[in-house]
């Protein structure tokens, strides 16, 4: 299934057939995750069903008790009561203990599926190719792996559990009130009638209710997030009250929504409560003529009447599980196809082994285009020897970061080749291309952890004096020095706060510690101020030595280490040459660079 699939799913306007062909996957899914499950679940049934029989049987014992056992003890003759009673007990303990173990077994298969199910999204979203993400928001899959997985999560835990004890709970009361007595049997037959409207009714509306309340909910977190997110803006431009209004607004809206639902239970509840009372007195009214008339045993009456009264009890949990599996379900489709994508860059199937790294690169006829009618690159071919510098000028949307992704793998051209030391990138190695090739972009990410651990990232077996050593070579260790604890002081805790320039320091780290044969800094100082920039140029002259290097950059300031400066427009190399060199002729790159020179003046 395509990017463009699963954003036409998430919309909900697909065909009848993709439709049928979601439910298919959707199916293929959840038999996956039963599979491994299935021994557990077949005896979570077996204990369910013999912890419902052993509720049921409580008044039928009763009924025995009342119609045998008085009657005999009367007589002197206590066995019968006695064993109606010491039956009625055990069937107590054994239904509790059985409910109690359905409720782990049940627990415990719920939390394995959800575990598996979890465990998949993240592994799978790991491997999908850059395309996927780029276009399926981080949102949406964070979506995926919370909300949706939640919505499984209560249909597995509650929902579920309610539908099937419910289910089983009213077909033995069934069996039992026909065998007792099949008169009692057809008046809560002909209360079902009234009931399956009662429901039918409650279900549709509360469906579109429920819908109305999780939207309202989603544009009352989304507005407090965007505030706190925007927080400086809101400042800036004093937008505090206009916020207030809004916000008021979405909270009445929610409110408003919730009280619609809160009336639909207003109505449901009472209807259930009128048409079991109603069945209890139609069953006491016609049993109780029986038993003058001596058609029926005062026992069996009260059993008949303890069955009709426990015949409504499981309706609203098996009523609600309508909307928990529509929530589900759809849940499930979206996450079944998230499971269904195929990374648009896969691993070769007979890799090539690359040790050793020279690092020399070379574009081979390429052209590349994303979705496959936007092209970038309509032509390219380029050869960049081993240990050079390279410098990739141009203006926005150039093709120069396609370029760079190109060269990570982050893409498969649409056609030719990328070549690492003569190798074909699709043919070689993953382990040996992640090795050999690192890139460096403006977004410098630091991860939850220590200072140490987010350096070590790009080589997760090394010592501590490696990683002192890479943070020495690119200039970090001056400021790491001054944080609370050095290197293991917490990134993410207020004393551990570091810079743009900072970060980008703890990247070259990684990127030196790594020790990468081809280096790809993709607007590696976009964002820094100048005292900045000039504390990562500092890291960069370690950082860049020695190896192949490609640096993306507008800032010319960055340019001038390169050994080669390619300008590129429109996909193609316009010009090629040293900087001093294209700086000394009359192109596109002198006129950029005496621009710079002037804005700093």
């Amino acid at each position: 299934m395509s990017v463009t699939g699963v954003e036409g799913e998430e919309r909900g306007d697909y065909t009848r057939d993709e439709s049928r062909q979601i439910r298919a996957r959707s199916r293929r899914l959840l038999g996956s995750l039963l599979r491994p499950v299935r021994g557990r679940v077949i005896l979570t049934l077996f204990v369910v069903v013999v912890s419902t029989a052993a509720q049921v049987a409580g008044p039928a014992l009763i009924a025995l008790g009342i119609n045998e056992g008085l009657p005999a003890a009367l007589e002197g003759r206590f066995v019968p009561l006695g064993l109606a009673v010491g039956a009625y007990l055990v069937t107590g303990v054994l239904g509790a203990v059985l409910i109690a173990w359905y409720t782990m077994l049940s627990a415990r298969v719920s939390q394995a599926i959800l575990f598996d199910l979890r465990r998949r999204v993240f592994l799978h979203a790991q491997r999908l190719s850059l395309e996927f993400h780029e276009s399926y928001t981080s949102g949406r899959i964070i979506a995926r792996q919370t909300s949706d997985l939640e919505s499984i999560r209560e249909l597995l835990d509650s929902g579920l559990n309610g539908l099937v004890r419910g289910v089983l709970y009213m077909a033995f009361i069934g069996v039992a009130l026909v065998v007792f007595d099949p008169v009692s049997a057809l008046v809560i037959a002909a209360s079902l009638v009234p009931l399956a409207f009662l429901t039918r009714w409650f279900q549709t509306r509360s469906q579109r209710g429920f819908r109305a309340t999780r939207v309202a909910s989603a544009r009352l977190i989304v507005k407090f997030v965007e505030t706190m997110t925007g927080i400086r803006a809101v400042k800036a431009f004093r937008t505090e009250k206009r916020n207030d209004a809004e916000f008021g607004d979405l909270v009445e809206d929610y409110r408003d929504s919730n009280a619609k639902v809160i009336k639909l239970f207003g109505i449901f509840d009472p209807g259930l409560i009128l048409i079991g009372n109603t069945a209890v007195a139609v069953v006491l009214l016609v049993g109780g003529f029986r038993v003058i008339d001596g058609g029926l045993a005062i026992g069996s009456l009260l059993a008949v009447l303890l069955y009709t009264r426990r015949f409504f009890d499981p309706m609203e949990e098996m009523a609600m599980f309508y909307n928990s599996y529509q929530s589900a379900a759809a849940a499930l489709e979206k996450i079944s196809g998230v499971l269904e994508e195929e990374p648009s860059v896969p691993d070769p199937v007979d890799p090539v082994d690359l040790w050793t790294a020279r690092g020399a690169l070379d574009f081979r006829d390429v052209r590349f285009a994303y979705g496959g009618d936007r092209t970038v690159l309509p032509d390219f071919s380029l050869s960049i020897p081993a240990g050079q510098t390279v410098a990739l000028v141009g203006s926005t949307g150039a093709g120069k970061s396609t370029l760079a992704k190109l060269l990570a793998r982050f893409y498969d051209p649409t056609a030719g080749t990328v070549e690492l030391d003569g190798i074909d990138l699709r043919r070689l190695h993953p382990k040996d291309l992640r090795r050999a090739i690192v890139m460096v972009t403006q977004e410098a990410y630091l991860f939850s952890g220590s200072v140490a651990e987010n350096i070590a990232l790009g080589k997760p077996d090394a010592t501590i004096d490696e990683i002192v050593a890479a943070a020495r070579a690119v200039g970090a260790d001056t400021f790491i020095d001054k944080l609370p604890d050095g290197y293991d002081t917490d990134v993410n805790k207020r004393g551990g706060r570091v810079s743009a320039g900072q970060r980008q320091l703890l990247s070259f780290a990684r990127a030196f510690l790594a020790d990468p044969a081809v280096l790809i800094l993709d607007e590696a100082t976009a964002s820094l101020d100048i005292p900045s920039e000039r504390l990562v140029q500092e890291g960069l002259t370690t950082l860049l030595a020695d190896r192949t290097a490609i640096i993306i950059a507008h800032r010319l300031s960055t340019v001038s280490i390169a050994d080669r400066v390619l300008v590129m427009e429109h996909g193609t190399i316009v010009e090629d040459g040293t900087p001093a060199d294209l700086i000394a002729g009359t192109g596109r790159f002198s006129r950029l660079h005496a621009a710079w020179k002037d804005s700093l003046v």
